[in-house]
Formats: structure tokens, C-alpha cells, sequence
């Protein structure tokens, strides 16, 4: 795990608004502070996830973070919620009609500040 100081070095290299927003809410929260450590990498380590490995990776019922971009190959028969940085319009709507709750990070953080009940995939 990195140290906030190391997160907070990072981000200053990242030019996307957005990112630098949900790193720096991320950071305040002991829950998601490996959110954030992942997010202050480089672009290559961030993890893109399609959803055929969401389902193999998760519960019915849960709550998971993917830390990245979620992408569209697969299905998904479980109802989840899935929270992440961003989604390929083919991944949205994909999990809309399979009755799937999405989110991004930064909403999510702003309404579960402690990260009850949320399981990070990597």
C-alpha cells in the first residue's frame, strides 16, 4: 500500500479533473485509500475489467469497485452493484438491462464515506 504522501506526489502528474477529484476524496478516506493508491498509478497499471470477469469474481448481491474502466465483453447474471472510474457505453448498457445498479467512484464515496460492504477487484 502506498503512503498518502506518494499518492498525493502522483497526483500533481495527472491533467484529468476528474481523476485528480476522486483520488484526492479517495485519499481522505481510510476505506478507500486503496482505491486511491491504485488510481494514482500510471495509466497501465489501472485495471480494465470486462464483465464476463465480474461475474466469475462476484457474489449475488455485492457490491464491487473496479478501480478502472469496466468494458463490455461477457455477461453478467448476477444483480450487483458495480462501482467504477468509468464505463464503455456497450458495458453500461449491458448492466442496465441485466438489472444492475451502476456508479462511479466518486459518488460512491461521497455516499458510503466508510466503504461498508464494498469488495475492490483487481
Amino acid at each position: 500500500m502506498k503512503s498518502k504522501t506518494k499518492i498525493s506526489k502522483q497526483t500533481e502528474k495527472k491533467s484529468n479533473t476528474e481523476l485528480v477529484e476522486t483520488i484526492i476524496n479517495a485519499k481522505k478516506q481510510e476505506a478507500w485509500l486503496e482505491v486511491a493508491s491504485i488510481l494514482s498509478g500510471p495509466r497501465r497499471a489501472r485495471i480494465c475489467m470486462n464483465l464476463e470477469d465480474i461475474n466469475k469474481k462476484s457474489k449475488e448481491g455485492e457490491t464491487v469497485v473496479i478501480p478502472g474502466k469496466v468494458l463490455s465483453q461477457g455477461e453478467l447474471t448476477k444483480k450487483i452493484k458495480v462501482i467504477a472510474l468509468n464505463f464503455s457505453d456497450k458495458a453500461k448498457e449491458k448492466l442496465l438491462s441485466s438489472k444492475c445498479q451502476i456508479a462511479y467512484i466518486q459518488e460512491e464515496i461521497k455516499s458510503n464515506p466508510s466503504g461498508k460492504g464494498v469488495k475492490v477487484l483487481k
